[in-house]
């Protein structure tokens, strides 16, 4: 009794762990929620009937493939070359072609549809050279291009292979053998009757058989009993739907009700995978474990993927309640969980307690001189069981080391400096040494007296201990001693060497010289920007370096290993990543929602990385046949050619290409599996492409050659055609040319007769124009000739004015001599008509109308209110008469001219300061 008790403490104990897994949700495949069937084919890639059509991942990436009437696939099967799929009314298979491309083929065609009406097809085996499709009704032998249909006597409800016998296994009528296209009973017990057997598998010398609620039961050809094992129960509780078998002989139980169960092969429970440690959905629709331990899970909703290869175990917590976890260590059988919200341990059924008043950041679990003390944010606290007990108030219990050669007494690095831990008579006491205050997150002793501290941020510190180890005799910064960088500075004891790590790589103290000199060995072997994680107390030596992290153990001959960043991608603590020691055989590592628990056995690696194939080519989006070693023949027409790679059956894996016939040492990343190369010139392109995992592994390189052919103008036939060209175009130029000249010619003699034509016509213009500026020059002197005759005669009728008006004064002067009073008068009036003679004055201002024509013309338009009168006036100052002058002219006295010329000059408008006489001699 105490043994089966502690074989189940044991099973629930291993059973809180998970394998790694990863969830695949809608988002990540893009298809429909509910996956009933899983099948990988012999290249690794994985083909899952899902509602929506048949996936295809091939490690990086998903695809859907749908068939004609685009129901849901209920089964799949890869074998060999081909992917059968059942679906409702419908069974068949996928090929891939020359081009990579999928093609379907329906084989139900090859039916009369009435003949398996309402029938969905929930399972496909292979067996031997025959392929069976099974539905609740009928079980389908397709063979050698031909279909045999079986009708049992009752529901099918399962089928299996097991050592080369088909088993048919009916809800009422028992289990029976497939024997050619016959059905033969193989075993009807009453304890079946009713039951859905899940799945028959070998187990021992006979049959282990599994129904859904009703448990399972082991059948050794002559006898039928329930298996006595401790998963029964609990697979009647939770509804098994489907199971599987490891080579190893642990088995695999998918539940409708609570996720996963791992046993052993005696029904012990290993792992247990659900809903409330990460498991996407707890309803298992179907499973299928690979020829390399990877199960994986088809769900009701989702996917999952779960690593059985893996010694390496995890605690998940998906609740958050359990925060970031700092520190984990195995006392006494229990495990203790330190997070940044507290501290909690494992009970034996695998749940997560919390430690009553620990709440807060936790940073170290150590053991101690066989007692549990927890570095916290609060100070320091003894652990008993689920109770803590605080034995230092010190704050911020980093880390605690034991002073060498020394019982009972040890060295805290704490938020505030040093504090010295000692034992007395079995009760902690805590004394702070003093000299600082600095927070010291890493402590090493170089001797019992001499230790070395880095603050947590900044700094580097020799520490030198009174011989009592109550007080802190000398403290020396060392950042002026060669240290290369002040910031993010780790101390390490490492082979009896002081070895330090910040920012810009390893050193190490040399005590010759009391200062720090860079370390090339570690810089070399660990690399500039690795770190330490694992204390110097572990057994391993843990190295964090990029992304990976790398386990050396020091006792035993394994050459060091690197984790798989996969499965704790995302989850490190940066820059507080911690392997602590939780047993002689295992290690743990923080994560932000957990820890991972390392097997110290761990191989050098578990994972290999295959040669990538080639799925498909595309030329401008036009798939072509993949080639076999010889090389493509492409068009040079800008093409673009997209080649997209697999290596299914790698874990964690990218690719790389290069152009060996160019640089074949210089390899460039894919993304996403799929190359796409632009405006290739002509030439020849050798590329080699290679698979490469986390760790830098690399695989065998696949060649593909390119050729791309010259642009049709550098072919033979683009140079016959440009030598033909070439002669056209002489031939035409020629022709063209003499054309040219004829017609330049013909221009040159039109341009001529033209050119003589327009000089002819200018001569005739230029001599017209000569005869009229001579005629103008005539008129102009005529002009002139009757302006000075009109200017004479005037001045003629002035002087004979003048004369006839001294004569008439005189006459009037010598009245009285006059004896006949009337000649007198008439001699008076004569000289009167002929001062005044109209005649005359019409002549005269005839001739000054026809010589100042223009003037009167332009005077009259300016001034248009202007009187004959001044108009006469105007005409005697423009011939440049005096005011004395034109008063005879006038028959008026001078003082009458000068009223005269004033009148004039207002209705001309002029200014006091303007002549008359200029205006009128400048006027135009």
């Amino acid at each position: 009794m105490f043994c089966l008790c502690a074989l189940l403490l044991s099973t629930k104990a291993y059973a809180q762990y998970t394998p790694y897994f990863q969830n695949f949700d809608l988002s990540e495949y893009n298809a429909g929620n509910q996956n009933w069937g899983v099948s990988k084919a012999k290249d690794g890639k994985l083909y899952v009937a899902n509602n929506k059509g048949l996936l295809e991942y091939d490690g990086l990436n998903w695809k859907l493939f749908t068939i004609p009437n685009k129901t849901t696939l209920r089964s799949v099967l890869a074998k060999d070359n081909k992917i059968y799929i059942g679906s409702y009314e419908e069974f068949g298979y996928f090929e891939t072609d020359a081009k990579g491309k999928l093609n379907y083929t329906s084989l139900s065609q090859m039916l009369d549809g009435e003949q398996f009406l309402n029938e969905e097809f929930w399972q496909i085996l292979a067996f031997e050279d025959t392929i069976i499709f099974r539905s609740f009704r009928n079980i389908y032998v397709y063979k050698a291009g031909k279909i045999t249909k079986i009708r049992p006597s009752s529901t099918v409800i399962s089928c299996e292979v097991v050592d080369g016998e088909v088993y048919v296994a009916t809800l009422k009528d028992g289990i029976y053998k497939l024997e050619g296209s016959a059905l033969v009973p193989f075993l009807d017990n009453a304890v079946l009757d009713g039951a859905k057997v899940v799945s028959i598998i070998k187990y021992a010398e006979g049959l282990l058989i599994a129904t859904d609620l009703s448990g399972n039961f082991l059948y050794n050809g002559s006898s039928l009993k329930a298996w006595n094992a401790p998963i029964n129960a609990i697979l009647k509780k939770y509804q098994l739907n489907a199971l599987s078998t490891q080579k190893s002989g642990n088995l695999v139980f998918g539940t409708i009700q609570n996720g996963i169960y791992i046993t052993n092969s005696d029904g012990s429970i290993v792992f247990h995978i659900n809903h409330e440690n990460g498991l996407i959905n707890n309803t298992i629709l179907s499973q299928y474990i690979d020829e390399d331990n990877q199960l994986w899970v088809g769900l009701d909703n989702g996917l999952a993927h779960v690593d059985l290869k893996s010694k390496s175990a995890f605690f998940n917590d998906v609740t958050g309640k359990l925060g970031a976890v700092y520190d984990v260590i195995d006392y006494k059988g229990r495990i203790y969980i330190g997070s940044n919200t507290g501290l909690y341990y494992l009970s034996s059924d695998g749940k997560l307690i919390f430690i009553e008043n620990s709440q807060g950041q936790v940073w170290s679990l150590k053991i101690v001189d066989g007692d549990l003390l927890c570095g916290h944010n609060n100070g320091t606290y003894l652990v008993e069981g689920d109770q803590i007990e605080l034995i230092s108030a010190f704050t911020g219990g980093w880390v605690i080391k034991k002073v060498p050669e020394i019982n009972d007494t040890y060295i805290q690095g704490t938020y505030s400096g040093l504090v010295r831990l000692k034992k007395v008579k079995g009760e902690w006491e805590a004394k702070h040494l003093g000299k600082t205050t600095i927070p010291i997150r890493f402590l090493v002793f170089e001797d019992a007296s001499t230790a070395w501290a880095a603050h947590a941020y900044k700094g580097l510190f020799k520490v030198k201990f009174s011989n009592t180890y109550d007080t802190i005799t000398s403290i020396q910064n060392y950042e002026n001693k060669g240290l290369s960088s002040t910031y993010n500075v780790r101390v390490h004891k490492i082979k009896n060497t002081i070895c330090i790590k910040t920012n810009t790589g390893w050193q190490r103290y040399e005590p010759i010289l009391d200062s720090i000199v860079p370390h090339d060995l570690l810089n070399k072997n660990f690399g500039k920007n690795s770190y330490i994680i694992s204390d110097d107390e572990v057994n391993v030596l843990a190295l964090k370096r990029g992304d990976l992290i790398h386990l050396k153990p020091f006792d035993t001959e394994n050459s060091s290993t690197t984790l798989e960043s996969s499965h704790i991608k995302d989850r490190l603590i940066v820059g507080y990543e911690n392997v602590s020691q939780l047993d002689n055989t295992h290690f743990g590592l923080n994560l932000n929602d957990g820890f991972m628990r390392i097997d110290k056995n761990l191989p050098r690696s578990v994972y290999q990385v295959y040669k990538p194939s080639i799925d498909g080519i595309s030329v401008n989006g036009a798939p072509i046949a993949i080639p076999n070693d010889t090389p493509i023949e492409i068009p040079n027409k800008n093409q673009s050619l997209l080649i997209e790679l697999s290596s299914p059956k790698s874990h964690a894996h990218a690719f790389q290409y290069a152009l060996t016939n160019v640089d074949p040492n210089h390899w460039y990343k894919i993304e996403n599996g799929a190359l796409e190369l632009s405006n290739l010139g002509q030439g020849e392109y050798a590329l080699a492409f290679r698979t490469v995992n986390e760790s830098g592994t690399t695989s065998e390189s696949t060649r593909l050659y390119i050729t791309i052919l010259p642009a049709w103008y550098r072919s033979n036939l683009g140079l016959l055609g440009f030598t033909l060209l070439a002669f056209l175009l002489i031939l035409l130029f020629y022709v063209l040319h003499k054309r040219k000249i004829l017609k330049e010619q013909l221009i040159l003699k039109h341009q001529f007769e033209k050119d003589q034509e327009i000089l002819l016509k200018d001569k005739t213009i230029e001599n017209d124009k000569r005869i009229v500026e001579l005629k103008n020059e005539s008129l102009e002197n005529e002009l002139e000739l009757k302006s000075k005759q009109l200017a004479n005669t005037a001045m003629a009728i002035v002087k004979k004015n003048e004369t006839l008006l001294e004569l008439k004064d005189e006459l009037l002067d010598h009245k009285s001599a006059f004896d006949n009073y009337y000649a007198y008068k008439k001699l008076i009036k004569k000289i009167d008509t002929s001062i005044g003679h109209e005649d005359e004055w019409a002549i005269f201002e005839h001739n000054s109308n026809q010589v100042h024509e223009a003037f009167f013309k332009q005077l009259v338009e300016k001034h248009p209110d202007l009187t004959p009168k001044d108009l006469k006036v105007c005409a005697y100052i423009k011939m440049d008469l005096s005011t004395k002058e034109i008063a005879p002219l006038l028959n008026i006295s001078v003082r009458g001219v000068e009223t005269q010329r004033y009148r004039l000059k207002q209705k001309l408008q002029l200014e006091s300061e303007i002549s008359l006489t200029d205006y009128l001699l400048n006027f135009k």
